[in-house]
């Protein structure tokens, strides 16, 4: 599982708990909270009654008295009520008066009249001058027939005579409790969802650098030479300025090390020859023709040596960069065709013919000086591997996005093996004229310079026969952009 999928597990499990966790505790408050604002109301109600009853104390509260009828036409009066999602229809209080003995004067059930309600807590309570409140059962297996009763003194002549309980049934309650549980967990749905992708950005927030990072190291493990990303969170950035850091002296020590290996194995060669030429011609009665051979070898051999060490210093100050240092707008075309006309020397006195195709506005962006370089090695290998009389073709193409030069030539193919290492540096083959070998640096610098401009590099066998190199440049790189996988 990614780092970003566990973050965002993580995420949504703890505000989940904790929502669910909020909501359970209002949710177990609620039934509770209602009753109390209902009870509230009945006190309210309790004690505005009670001071009617006191009124009419005196007229007594049998059948027929303004009291008794005014709580008979309550119970008969016809209800059409919608609160909220509830519609009443129908009055549900129980009312019922009981004298200072506690025994019932008024009841809203009629047959209740002149039971003895003393021990009942409400009534019990008030008349000791404490506030009277009951929760009972009608039917007490029965949890849908409970009912809160509330209870209020009688005053009379400033006296307590009597105790007036309104009582109101629980199930009343129950339809606003299930709509407000409905609401909640509709909200708190919402409020989940609106975890789910706060917990969705903020992984992606924190891992998006972490991913750059992780990416950045890959590509370095992978042998490509890129430039640390900048990243928003402090900490990463230093971890990603010092990963770089331990990369650059990594590959310098690396770097030295191969370097003057291989130059100390290429330089043995031409080295030992200049000797060996060297001890003969300081040997008496040296032939003239001899010493001429001898001096020649000298000759060639530390020329050969200054390409050596000349292509070598190319190829690491260009390994070295990271990107392109001063781009401008060039014309691949133009530059072409200035070093087609440096080579024409070398093309006439081996006999080749020349055809050069164009298509397309071969403009883009790149170093001139590289890509001259890029251009005179790629014709520099046609021609030393070509065979006299035969035919090298540039072509170039180009559409939006880049421009394509393509540089072949008749000459033998190259060995199935050999294929994937021709732009190894110090890798070269022998030439088909019976040449020696070159330095084997060219189409490495070529590689490099592909990879600083963002563009690719290839080499291939022609199904008719020769070979083709064919180099691939966007028109716009990226200034200072990472280095291209060639």
């Amino acid at each position: 599982m990614s780092l970003s999928i566990r973050i965002l597990v993580a995420w949504f499990v703890l505000a989940g708990l904790a929502t669910l966790l909020f909501l359970n505790s209002i949710l177990n408050q609620l039934p509770s909270s209602v009753r109390q604002a209902s009870e509230e109301v009945l006190v309210d109600s309790a004690n505005l009654l009670a001071e009617a009853a006191g009124l009419h104390w005196e007229q007594g509260f049998a059948q027929g008295t303004p009291f008794a009828e005014a709580l008979q036409r309550y119970q008969q009066r016809p209800l059409d009520a919608h609160i909220w999602s509830r519609q009443k229809t129908r009055t549900e209080l129980i009312v019922y008066l009981t004298d200072s003995q506690g025994r019932v004067l008024l009841h809203s059930d009629p047959a209740l009249v002149g039971e003895d309600f003393s021990s009942w807590r409400d009534v019990a309570l008030t008349l000791r001058g404490e506030y009277g409140a009951r929760t009972s059962r009608a039917d007490p297996e029965d949890e849908a027939t409970t009912f809160m009763h509330v209870a209020a003194p009688v005053f009379n002549a400033g006296e307590l005579v009597g105790v007036l309980t309104l009582a109101q049934p629980t199930a009343s309650l129950q339809p606003f409790i299930t709509l407000a549980h409905g609401y909640f967990w509709k909200r708190g749905g919402l409020i989940l969802l609106g975890a789910l992708l706060l917990g969705a950005a903020l992984s992606i927030w924190i891992t998006r650098s972490i991913r750059r990072l992780v990416e950045y190291v890959e590509r370095v493990r992978h042998g490509e030479r890129i430039s640390a990303p900048r990243l928003g969170e402090r900490e990463l950035d230093r971890l990603a300025r010092a990963t770089e850091a331990m990369r650059a002296e990594i590959d310098g020590k690396a770097y030295v090390e191969q370097y003057v290996h291989t130059l100390t194995h290429e330089m043995k060669s031409p080295l030992s020859a200049i000797r060996g030429a060297a001890e003969l011609l300081q040997e008496t009665n040296v032939p003239e023709q001899a010493r001429q051979r001898f001096l020649s070898n000298i000759d060639s051999e530390s020329q050969r040596l200054q390409r050596l060490v000349d292509r070598l210093l190319s190829l690491a100050s260009v390994e070295k960069r990271q990107h392109l240092e001063h781009p401008e707008r060039l014309d691949l075309a133009a530059l072409a065709e200035r070093e087609l006309e440096s080579k024409r020397p070398q093309i006439e006195r081996k006999q080749l013919t020349l055809h050069q195709q164009q298509t397309g506005d071969c403009q883009l962006e790149g170093e001139a000086f590289l890509l001259e370089q890029t251009i005179s090695n790629l014709l520099d290998n046609a021609i030393e591997f070509s065979l006299p009389g035969g035919l090298i073709l540039l072509q170039l193409s180009a559409n939006e996005q880049q421009v394509r030069l393509t540089v072949s030539n008749d000459g033998p193919p190259v060995p199935d093996y050999a294929l994937e290492r021709v732009f190894e540096r110090f890798y070269s083959l022998p030439r088909p004229d019976g040449q020696r070998k070159s330095t084997g640096l060219g189409l490495s610098f070529v590689r490099e310079v592909a990879q600083l401009h963002q563009g690719k590099i290839s080499l291939r066998n022609r199904p008719t026969g020769g070979v083709e190199v064919e180099l691939e440049l966007p028109r716009h790189p990226p200034v200072g952009g990472r280095r291209a996988q060639a």
